[in-house]
Parts: C-alpha cells; structure tokens; sequence
C-alpha cells in the first residue's frame, strides 16, 4: 500500500476545514479552484489570507485552477488576448503568494479542429502559433517563479494537438494535464482515445490528472466508481511514467472525495 500513489483533490478553500485531517494525514496534492473566477481575482486577499491560514502544518503540493470563463488561449484578437494575459498574471501572483507550483489552463481545441485542422496550409501552425502569442509573457513568468502552467483536454479529440503545444513553446513552465472524464466523453462521443490512452499519450510531459467518472454521455464529474471509467487501465498508465504528475480528485460534491479515494485503494491502486 505504501508504494501506491497518494491521491489528493480539488477542494475549495471554504471547506478545507472539513477535509483537513484526510488532506494532511499524507500531505496530499491540493488543487484551489476559486482563483479561476475574475471577481476572485480582483480581490483575492480573502481567499489567499483564508488558505494560507487553513493550510499552515501542511507540505504537500499545491496548484490553482487558472482562470478560462469567456475567453480560450488561441484568440486572435489583441484587445481580448491582452484581457487573458491580464488574468493569468492575476492567478500567478496568487500562486506567488500561497507558493503554489501549477496553474490548470484550457485547452481551445475540439471536435471541429479535429475535422478542420490541416484543411488549408500552415492551419496547425497558425493556430500553436496564437496560443503561444497569449501565452509567451505568462510563460515566462511562471518559469521565473518555478510555476507550471498545465494545458487540460476540454473537447479535445486528439491528444497531438496539445503535446505539439508543449513542443513549440519548449518551456519548462508548461506541460500537459488529462482530464479522464473529459477523455472518456471525447472518447464515447468523437472516437478519441481513451482516458488512458490520453494518458499514455501525453508520456513524461504529463505533470497534472483530473480524476473524475462518467458513464461518456457528458461531463459529469462524478464520484469515482459511479461511472464505467476504466481507471486500472489509467493507473497502469501512470505507473509506466517517468514522472509523478499531480492526481487531483475533481468531482461536484467535494463531499465525497474521501469515498473517491477509497474506491481506488479497494482497486488496490492508489492510497
């Protein structure tokens, strides 16, 4: 048991109370999701004084989820593009300021890229090309900070047009996350790969999982074991790994995020 991985969760900061003894018995990874929210944003003082005061005694490694509500990184429009960087800087400085090590970001690409991409010449590139222009001065932010901007399937079908992200920007401050509800909808509905496929594929750049379960009709975000992911197939995956990415619990009802947790230690999978 000891040798399996430790599994942590997204829990707001309002509640960390409640999960402090689970959270700090293994100093499990912790992912805070208000700092996703521009009114967060543009006072974060409360939330930031708030975790620092629930979180002192703990040492595991933190993340924040970035902000993404309006906008997605390849916008080619400057005036919007200078609003996304606005945010994501807002989000490191609160990483700065709790010491997180990641930010989650979105990823643009969906079914109709799938479809469409490559159709006209220098299509791919273009388009790698305008996510790196949002995020060319975040990056360097975040590698100045020692913060990893992690780029999660959305409605991602093919796992390549993340990882050709990652490539091109060749920055130490940007990897790869997989979403495995997100995977498993794309899987069921687009005929993508599966969540762990997504995981296979994305090899030693993957550096953030969100575990969630779905029965693939849609993104449902349930507790682990409620929907027909295969998750031995996922932990396989991540076993085969040269690296120990974040695992992150993210389900509605963060009150069953232990229970999660224990349905994979009864899979013998995870602790």
């Amino acid at each position: 048991m000891t040798d399996l991985p430790v599994v942590g969760a997204q829990l707001t900061t309002l509640l960390l109370d409640r999960h402090r003894d689970w959270l700090f018995e293994k100093d499990r990874d912790l992912e805070l999701p208000e700092f996703a929210l521009a009114d967060v944003l543009r006072n974060p003082d409360p939330f930031i004084d708030m975790a620092k005061a629930k979180l002192d005694g703990w040492n595991g490694r933190l993340g924040l989820h970035g902000p993404f509500n309006g906008f997605e990184v390849d916008t080619a429009d400057r005036d919007v593009r200078a609003v996304v960087q606005a945010r994501l800087d807002a989000c490191l400085d609160a990483c700065g300021r709790l010491g997180a090590r990641q930010m989650v970001i979105h990823s643009p690409y969906d079914a109709w890229d799938h479809a469409n991409l490559g159709r006209k010449p220098r299509d791919r590139q273009r388009r790698v090309g305008a996510i790196l222009d949002t995020l060319a001065p975040v990056l360097d932010r975040a590698a100045s900070m020692g913060v990893t901007l992690v780029l999660e399937n959305i409605k991602d079908v093919d796992p390549a047009e993340r990882a050709a992200v990652v490539e091109a920007a060749a920055s130490p401050a940007l990897r790869l996350s997989v979403d495995t509800g997100h995977a498993h909808w794309a899987h069921h509905n687009c005929g993508a790969p599966s969540a762990a496929g997504f995981v296979a594929a994305a090899g030693a750049a993957l550096d953030h999982v969100h575990l969630q379960d779905t029965d693939g009709t849609a993104d449902c975000h349930w507790p682990l074991g409620q929907g027909d992911i295969d998750f031995a197939a996922i932990f396989a995956e991540l076993a085969a790994l040269p690296v120990r990415p974040h695992l992150i619990v993210e389900i509605n009802d963060f009150a069953e995020v232990p229970a999660s947790v224990r349905h994979l230690a009864a899979l013998g999978l995870a602790q």
